[in-house]
């Protein structure tokens, strides 16, 4: 069992910082049941931090000791393994844009995978599955504005959007004028108006 652990431990010591190791992609390594031991005898110890359910980092080492890897690395990480979309809350997005001076107090991002949670050392990440509209846009600046629309409601958009037309370049507001069809009606309307108004 000892030869497992420090072949675990070999082959996440070669992925690069943040990367999730998940026990399905050690089983050239061992049967599922022996993986699943010495992934857990390594947590114990502190050599890897459970994620989630068969999903382990690495920690990382620094003069200052050993730490969880950043939210946004892992996240990343988790996103690319599982062939999901990843995109921080409605919540953030409006505080990032400035519509908001409220900063939220726990990480929470949205996903196209299922809702769950993953610990990241003594922070809890908290994964909610978002409809499809919401991840429109992923990674793009229109994105984040239609997030952050989405989480300001229906009550608050059209003077949302008036703030993000004068903030956002010309080009990224074209872009969200474009997704409007995607939208659900309450937010395509307000976009139409804002837009053509």
């Amino acid at each position: 069992m000892q030869r497992l652990t420090e072949q675990i431990l070999a082959y996440a010591g070669g992925l690069p910082e943040g990367t999730p190791v998940a026990a399905k992609s050690l089983l050239h390594l061992g049967n599922r049941a022996a993986v699943d031991q010495a992934l857990s005898r390594l947590t114990e110890r502190g050599q890897l931090v459970r994620a989630g359910r068969g999903v382990y980092l690495r920690p990382i080492t620094s003069r200052f000791g050993t730490r969880a890897p950043s939210v946004q690395q892992a996240v990343e990480a988790l996103a690319n393994q599982r062939g999901e979309v990843i995109v921080p809350s409605g919540a953030a997005a409006a505080n990032t844009l400035g519509l908001t001076t409220q900063v939220p107090v726990r990480s929470v991002y949205l996903t196209s995978g299922r809702s769950r949670t993953m610990n990241l050392g003594k922070q809890v990440v908290e994964l909610r599955h978002a409809p499809r509209w919401q991840l429109a846009l992923a990674h793009k600046p229109a994105g984040e504005a239609v997030r952050a629309l989405a989480w300001l409601g229906p009550e608050k958009a059209e003077a949302a959007l008036e703030t993000l037309k004068r903030r956002l370049p010309p080009s990224i507001f074209s872009e969200l004028v474009a997704a409007a069809p995607q939208l659900p009606t309450w937010l395509a309307r307000s976009v139409g108006k804002v837009a053509h108004g």
